[in-house]
């Protein structure tokens, strides 16, 4: 009895050291970034929730070069409905320097920088994931409103790769 119980104690420990390596590797971004391909208006399509985001829909998020060597970050979304009063906030993001551009760090509120790492990217720029190395935050983006699902179901198939948690992404409601 002892015996069966040590070999299904040590698959559970196996289980989970494979999983929190998983969860643990360092996450890669997309080797460079055209920043003047990535300018313009960005729909989330899909994201882990936050505290910040709470109650929103038909999120966007609007990049633009500044001439001042960062990029003004124009977020808005519908409180609480998708014909809910418009909530919007303007930042920075500054880039990392040596990091091809897919690595920036936004600025909303003085003197807090978040990390914003581009880690998937399509070819024509119709499609962007964007995280935190913690892999705490996820957004999945969009130059339309609504995302063909092979597509989808491809970044999520990577995303699964990578280790994050499909469990907790939720479809963001756009128009």
């Amino acid at each position: 009895m002892k015996t069966y119980k040590s070999v299904f104690i040590s698959l559970i420990l196996i289980n989970t050291l494979i999983t929190s390596r998983l969860n643990a590797q360092a996450l890669q971004t997309v080797p460079s970034v055209d920043l003047n391909k990535y300018s313009g208006k960005w729909y989330e399509i899909a994201s882990y929730p936050q505290r910040f985001q709470k109650g929103c829909h038909c999120t966007t998020a609007e990049y633009t070069l500044s001439d001042k060597n960062y990029v003004i970050v124009e977020n808005r979304c519908n409180k609480d409905s998708v014909n809910g009063k418009q909530s919007y906030i303007k930042g920075k993001a500054f880039v990392e320097k040596k990091s091809g551009n897919a690595k920036l760090k936004v600025q909303f509120f003085w003197p807090f920088k978040g990390k914003y790492w581009i880690i998937d990217l399509a070819e024509d720029y119709s499609y962007a994931v964007v995280s935190h190395p913690n892999k705490k935050y996820l957004w999945i983006l969009s130059r339309t409103s609504k995302m063909d699902n092979d597509v989808y179901l491809k970044i999520l198939s990577r995303l699964k790769l990578k280790g994050y948690d499909l469990t907790k992404i939720l479809i963001t409601e756009q128009l």
